[in-house]
């Protein structure tokens, strides 16, 4: 990976010397089906690309960027170039450029397996080969030489030979003639989203029209795709459904007309990310297409994805961050916005609450990482790039967002956005550029804004102090702001303050509510004084701000005793958020979070917190309670389970969803027999379909417990004789507990490249097992032993697979940490990204061992 890896100031100087006109791409993709050979050689196509570029240094060497098994030739300026001399694997020499220039490479570049470039997958359901692109950041060079920087923007033409029972998608409509696929210049855009999609995949198609004030009318064609083999469950109706109310949604707060022309959406296989925002073709991951039931929470997932990536056809795609150190002028954006508009334009109305309770929960955590950096962050090269898309650039991003949204108002906002689009549209930018027009449309000083939430690192900690009278009411309510050592930071928060007091009838609800400016480290909210005494303060009431939410005394024992009174479900997402935190901060024992999960979650209305709280118990039990304590969490958690499942309204998505809850946490020989008996249709639960996503998620306890072996797994992918089955089958067999069975699954992922990118993963999540701690514990020193060379020789993308897949944290004891400290010690000149996933595993496993801790004090109490 070193090779191909691309620093920031190698991109600045290559923008600066050099423009590109546009491309040509001309790619044979016929060699995708058939036997490809046999001998062991990658399988390739031909990619052959024509660049016009300028040079405003005539005489000057520059290079451009591929990364292919091999190069036919190279042509610079009608002058033929040895690809031998000028090519190193990775770039192009360009030596004595002129002041216009013709690039022309023609090279045989190589089918991924990885998600990364040109993905060739082939349907083990019917043999049917289906292809797709992914680049982002820096993996277009795999399919075409290119600039590969986002800064160098240019107009494309694809075209694109493929097998005849084929059709071929890219980022502008395409024609079929003569056997050649040719596709509409696009307009400028960068290298990492452009896309192309091949194969039979099924093809769904709409349209959306717009008619708007001056009488112009805007036709846009919709298409929506997958494999052929997953029609049967594609939903289409209802993605064309929120690709519609998306377009309108925007169009009513942009103010710019969707510029891509077309608007194709497809569902790929073995996709690494969520989406990617390709502008005129989306590409999905195929898991949001749903074979079985699932609850509302997946389709609001979906929905936001949906609206995530549509939001990029403006914010990332129209205007681009012009190096990736500005990435949140993009995905923090993106996130902000999939979320507005889910609650705007579509059916979710409660998507804010999933925000807050699921996407501020991987915020919070990465924030508190040694990694963590500003929201604007230091991106030094393109091996930083790829591990910036995190909880901080996009849900700490967005957070920050909704919190300038409460600062300078909403229409101020979205008119900073509008004015920024038609200012740069199909050019690049930097923080100042937003910055500046947001600070028209507010009159408001934003620099100094800018300074706090986005060139500083860190959360605060936000804690009511409430002072009472003699007559019992609030004689002073005080906000305390806290910030770590390591990022000492205050912050400006506009907070929202809650009272909440129980009615007669037993009920926690809100009874005052008044928002507040907090800028000191002690702030009193005077508006408060004189209200009735609380039993619940809640700081930070309908989530405006990115804060850790405290509690004091009063409203932490009312928390414990009527949680599930809380009739507010934002607000009760949001103490379920900051309870969690807590238990993460080694401040509540992991025991009384379980405890509390046990107590309320039956009681939880928002499927999706009710998702969330089955995780975070999940978690609490697996890495932060005392090792003594654990079976006797886990038995109380599997009897919990089933009682709520047994109570749930047949049928219901609750009833789903605690049903796989159930089957995450059984262990016992009573639990297990139960699946087993579900299974084989021996026993049922009223309501409760179990259809086949939903079987192997009952096979996996069974696998890892020793209850389903080889076989039972083998005729279940008999049955399920799908790529979805196939990745099951495989985390399934990679999970029973053998000595044996592991040491075939570490040879597997880390000894071999022979497993796609999907099947690395199944087999990893199969391979650390809560109940296997002993089978695992071998490993922990082949860790680090293989995890540098595993960086240099895969690539990034498996990589970062197996370094954070594999990181021994179920072995959580200090000898652990003193391993993982010695790798650091030894290996300070390893590759700063492989070092920063270390960093993280380990961080990770001590905030384990304070919280175990922390749990096994309370259990001596």
């Amino acid at each position: 990976m070193p090779g191909e890896n691309l620093s920031r100031d190698e991109a600045r100087e290559r923008a600066a010397l050099l423009s590109v006109d546009g491309y040509d791409v001309s790619l044979d993709l016929r060699s995708a089906v058939g036997d490809g050979g046999g001998d062991g050689e990658p399988r390739t196509f031909r990619s052959v690309t024509t660049i016009r570029f300028r040079c405003n240094e005539p005489g000057a060497a520059s290079f451009a960027d591929l990364i292919a098994p091999s190069v036919t030739s190279v042509s610079l300026n009608g002058r033929d170039l040895d690809p031998g001399e000028v090519f190193d694997g990775a770039r192009i020499a360009l030596e004595d450029l002129a002041a216009e220039n013709e690039l022309v490479v023609d090279a045989q570049c190589a089918y991924s397996r990885t998600g990364e470039g040109l993905h060739r997958f082939v349907d083990p359901e019917d043999g049917e080969v289906y292809l797709y692109t992914q680049y982002e950041p820096a993996d277009a060079r795999r399919v075409f030489a290119d600039f590969e920087q986002p800064d160098l923007k240019a107009p494309y033409r694809f075209e694109v030979r493929a097998p005849e029972d084929w059709t071929v998608w890219s980022n502008g409509a395409g024609e079929l003639a003569d056997g050649v696929w040719r596709f509409a210049e696009t307009k400028p855009i960068s290298t990492y989203i452009t896309c192309v999609v091949a194969g039979p995949y099924h093809y769904v198609t709409d349209s959306y029209e717009r008619v708007f004030e001056d009488g112009t009318k805007l036709e846009i064609p919709l298409g929506a795709m997958c494999r052929k083999g997953l029609a049967p469950h594609f939903d289409a109706d209802d993605v064309l459904l929120v690709t519609k109310q998306g377009l309108d949604f925007f169009h009513d707060h942009f103010d710019y007309p969707y510029p891509f022309g077309k608007y194709d959406q497809a569902f790929v296989p073995e996709y690494n990310l969520g989406a990617m925002e390709n502008p005129g073709l989306v590409t999905f991951r195929e898991e949001y297409i749903f074979r079985g039931k699932v609850t509302q929470a997946s389709y609001e997932a979906r929905a936001n994805v949906v609206l995530h990536e549509m939001a990029h056809m403006w914010f990332g795609d129209l205007v681009t961050m012009e190096w990736w150190d500005d990435l949140w002028l993009k995905e923090s954006f993106a996130d902000f916005m999939g979320t507005f508009a889910n609650v705007g334009a579509t059916r979710f109305k409660n998507a804010w609450i999933t925000f807050a309770n699921r996407r501020k929960a991987w915020a919070y955590r990465a924030d508190q990482l040694p990694s963590t950096h500003p929201v604007t962050a230091d991106i030094r090269d393109l091996e930083d790039a790829k591990l910036n898309f995190d909880g901080i650039t996009y849900a700490k991003g967005a957070s920050v967002l909704k919190q300038l949204v409460a600062y300078v108002g909403q229409d101020a906002f979205l008119e900073g956005a509008r004015r920024y689009f038609k200012r740069h549209a199909y050019g690049n930018t930097r923080l100042g550029d937003l910055l500046s027009a947001l600070g028209e449309t507010s009159g408001r000083d934003m620099s100094a804004w800018a300074r706090s939430w986005l060139q500083t690192a860190g959360v605060n900690s936000l804690t009511p102090q409430v002072l009472l009278d003699t007559e019992g009411r609030v004689a002073e309510l005080a906000v305390v702001q806290e910030a770590p050592e390591s990022h000492p930071e205050e912050r400006p928060h506009r907070i929202a303050v809650g009272l909440f007091r129980r009615t007669p009838e037993g009920a926690l609800e809100r009874y005052a509510r008044v928002e507040t400016d907090v800028h000191e480290p002690r702030t009193v909210v005077a508006d408060l004084a004189g209200a009735e005494a609380p039993e619940l303060v809640l700081v930070n009431d309908d989530d405006l701000t990115y804060c850790k939410i405290r509690f004091d005394a009063t409203s932490l024992a009312t928390l414990k005793e009527h949680l599930g009174a809380l009739t507010d479900p934002l607000a009760r997402a949001l103490c379920w958020s900051a309870l969690w935190n807590m238990t993460r901060d080694a401040l509540l024992p992991a025991r009384d979070f379980i405890g509390l999960v046990l107590r309320f979650a039956g009681r939880e209305s928002d499927i999706g917190v009710l998702q969330m709280l089955h995780a975070w118990a999940n978690s609490a039990l697996v890495h932060y309670a005392a090792p003594e304590w654990r079976q006797t969490g886990g038995e109380l958690l599997a009897q919990g389970a089933l009682r709520e499942l047994e109570a749930a309204e047949p049928g219901s998505e609750h009833q789903l969803a605690w049903a796989r809850c159930f089957a995450t946490v059984a262990s016992g020989e009573t639990d297990l027999a139960l699946l087993k008996r579900l299974l084989d249709g021996a026993e049922s639960i009223d309501g409760l379909e179990v259809d086949q996503d939903l079987r192997w998620a009952f096979l996996e306890p069974l696998a890892a417990h020793g209850v389903a072996d080889e076989t039972v797994l083998a005729a279940e992918l008999a049955r399920d004789d799908t790529a979805s089955g196939k990745r099951h089958q495989v985390r399934c067999l990679a999970a029973r507990p053998s000595a044996a069975v592991k040491a075939q699954a570490w040879a597997q992922v880390v000894e071999s490249d022979a497993l796609s990118n999907a099947l690395v993963e199944a087999t990893i999540a199969g391979f650390g097992r809560p109940s296997q701690r002993e089978l695992t514990a071998p490993y922990t020193e082949k860790y680090f032993a293989a995890i540098e060379r595993v960086w240099r020789e895969r690539s990034i993308q498996i990589g970062m697979d197996v370094v954070r897949g594999l990181f021994p944290a179920l072995q959580d004891r200090p000898e652990t940490l003193e391993a993982t400290d010695a790798w650091l010690q030894a290996h300070r000149d390893a590759a700063p990204a492989l070092r920063r996933l270390v960093l993280e595993a380990r961080d990770d496993l001590a905030r384990a061992l304070r919280a175990q801790e922390c749990d096994a004090t309370a259990l001596g109490d």
